[in-house]
């Protein structure tokens, strides 16, 4: 698995591609250095060269986010949920700073201390508004059958879609402050454009809400069916089922979502 690799093999591969001297545009045969690609692209981050800590690399992404999406969705207690929802938010935020688009203007003042401040503030905001349904239901005891397929199978999908679009928006916020580089057709770096960052901003917010929002939507659906049917009758069974169809789901949605914009986009 790549994002096992040392930072020493890292390097290693990394050195084996600057000695070869081949570009991503061209074709590799060779299979070491088609590896060493793979693990550049999965390891390090293409703007400033730094190897990505593990547990953010692109690989390790849906082992990491599936058990907290899972816990995200029990919708238990207005606590729990905070909590749960704190924790997810934070990992996806971690991700989605580490490997965003690096910005020319971050040696010119405390940019970092920016993006984790803008981070912190969304993740807490973000995790009140998923436990907020709950803890309105609870304070104005509204335990009807109606008041509970809305705030416990209805609105989550839409919170946490709209809450993950609003977390990489404020983290990567400087982006389309700022600008961030744009290249030629050879790769040659001419300048910086605010409208290439918005623009990288804005696919990136659409793919993560359109990820979690149906992983979260799409489970709810098809256990309906699954309980109708009764094709699981006992409680574990049932908790067995649903964890499988949020991997199910979650693990189909990842590539779908990565694919709904290009990799290097043109403005």
């Amino acid at each position: 698995l790549f994002f096992s690799q040392t930072q020493d093999e890292i390097r290693r591969t990394r050195l084996l591609l600057q000695n070869s001297g081949k570009t991503l545009s061209e074709p590799i045969q060779n299979h070491q250095t088609k590896q060493a690609f793979l693990l550049s692209l999965s390891s390090v981050h293409p703007d400033t060269d730094k190897i990505i800590p593990v547990l953010f690399r692109p690989p390790a992404f849906l082992p990491i986010s599936l058990p907290l999406v899972i816990a995200s969705s029990l919708q238990l207690q207005a606590k729990q949920t905070f909590f749960c929802q704190f924790v997810f938010h934070t990992y996806t935020t971690g991700f989605t700073l580490l490997n965003g688009n690096g910005t020319a203007k971050a040696e010119e003042y405390s940019l970092q201390e920016k993006q984790i401040i803008y981070g912190v503030g969304a993740i807490s905001y973000a995790a009140c508004i998923g436990a907020f349904p709950l803890v309105f239901m609870n304070r104005y005891t509204l335990k009807s059958s109606l008041t509970q397929l809305v705030v416990k199978k209805l609105l989550p999908a839409p919170l946490l879609g709209l809450m993950s679009a609003f977390t990489v928006v404020m983290v990567r916020s400087p982006e389309f402050e700022n600008g961030i580089e744009v290249m030629d057709r050879t790769g040659k770096v001419v300048g910086l454009s605010q409208k290439a960052g918005e623009k990288a901003v804005k696919e990136t917010a659409l793919s993560r809400a359109a990820l979690f929002g149906t992983t979260f939507f799409l489970p709810p659906v098809l256990m309906h069916f699954v309980e109708r049917v009764k094709l699981a009758k006992t409680p574990r069974a049932l908790a067995s089922v649903r964890m499988l169809v949020i991997t199910s789901v979650l693990a189909g949605m990842l590539p779908v979502s990565l694919s709904m914009f290009p990799q290097c986009g043109e403005v």
